[in-house]
C-alpha cells in the first residue's frame, strides 16, 4: 500500500518540477533577449542623429559655409565656376550666369523637376565676384542710402553669391522679379515646396529678418545638400538657428 501511494506522488512532483524548470528557462531566455536587443536600439538611435560637424561652416569652399553680416569670406575668393545647362536670364558669358561646378548637376536636376511639374524656372543671378558685389552694393547705397541698402544687399565679402552656392530664380515673364510677391507665383510656390528635395533652401525666410539680417527673399536659393536641406525644411530654421550661431542682423 505504501509503495502504491509513493509512486503517484513521485510522478506528480516530477511533473511539477519539470513545469517549473520550463517556465524558469523561458523567463531567462526572455530576459536574455531583452538585454541583447536594447543596446541595438540605442545604437540605431545614435546613428540616426544629425551630424552637425560633417562639414565646416567657416571654410568658403564648404557647402555648409555660413556667410552673413557677422561672417565674411575673403573678397578675392573664387570657386571653380561653370554655366549650368538651364534657361538663363542673361547671356551665358555674363559673370552672374555661373555657379560653383560642385552644384551644376543639382541645379539642372532642380530645373528639370520643376519643368516636369509644369513650372518653368529661369536662372536669374548666380556667382558674383567681390568686385561685382561692390558695384551692386555701392549703386544701392547711392540710390537708397546705406541703412536701406543693408536690408537687401550684402557688402563685399559678405555675400552668399560669391561662394557660387547661391542663385536667384525668376520666371520667364519676369513677374515679381526680386520682389516678395514672387512667393505667390507658380515658380515661388514650387520652390518653397520642392527645392529642399534637391539640396536647396530658401535662405532668407519670412519673419527671420532679425536673424539673417535680410528681408524675405523667396527667390534666393542656397545649396547645402539634401540632408541638411531636409532638416532646414522640416524645422523651418535658418542656418544661423540650426547651427546655434548668434543672429546677424547688423555688421559689427
Amino acid at each position: 500500500m505504501t509503495i502504491k501511494l509513493i509512486l503517484p506522488v513521485a510522478v506528480v512532483i516530477a511533473v511539477i518540477s519539470g513545469a517549473f524548470f520550463y517556465v524558469s528557462n523561458k523567463n531567462k531566455e526572455s530576459d536574455t533577449s531583452s538585454n541583447v536587443t536594447q543596446p541595438e536600439l540605442t545604437q540605431a538611435t545614435e546613428d540616426s542623429a544629425f551630424n552637425k560637424t560633417q562639414y565646416s561652416v567657416t571654410d568658403p569652399s564648404s557647402i555648409w559655409v555660413i556667410v552673413n553680416k557677422q561672417n565674411s569670406i575673403p573678397i578675392t575668393y573664387e570657386s571653380a565656376l561653370v554655366v549650368p545647362d538651364v534657361r538663363l536670364r542673361l547671356s551665358a558669358n555674363e559673370e552672374q550666369m555661373q555657379i560653383s561646378s560642385e552644384i551644376k548637376n543639382q541645379v539642372e536636376e532642380l530645373f528639370t523637376a520643376a519643368s516636369a511639374d509644369g513650372v518653368e524656372l529661369v536662372f536669374g543671378s548666380g556667382y558674383r565676384s567681390g568686385s561685382l558685389q561692390k558695384q551692386f552694393y555701392d549703386s544701392y547705397v547711392a540710390k537708397d542710402g546705406a541703412t536701406a541698402a543693408d536690408t537687401y544687399s550684402a557688402r563685399p565679402g559678405h555675400s552668399e553669391h560669391q561662394t557660387g552656392l547661391a542663385f536667384d530664380v525668376t520666371s520667364p515673364e519676369g513677374i515679381c522679379h526680386l520682389q516678395i510677391c514672387f512667393k505667390d507665383t507658380p515658380q515661388g510656390k514650387w520652390i518653397a515646396n520642392n527645392s529642399y528635395k534637391y539640396g536647396f533652401i530658401v535662405r532668407y525666410q519670412e519673419g527671420k529678418e532679425g536673424t539673417t539680417g535680410y528681408q524675405y527673399e523667396p527667390w534666393h536659393l542656397r545649396y547645402v545638400g539634401t540632408e541638411l536641406a531636409n532638416e532646414i525644411y522640416k524645422s523651418n530654421q535658418t542656418l544661423e538657428e540650426f547651427f546655434e550661431l548668434r543672429p546677424a542682423p547688423n555688421y559689427d
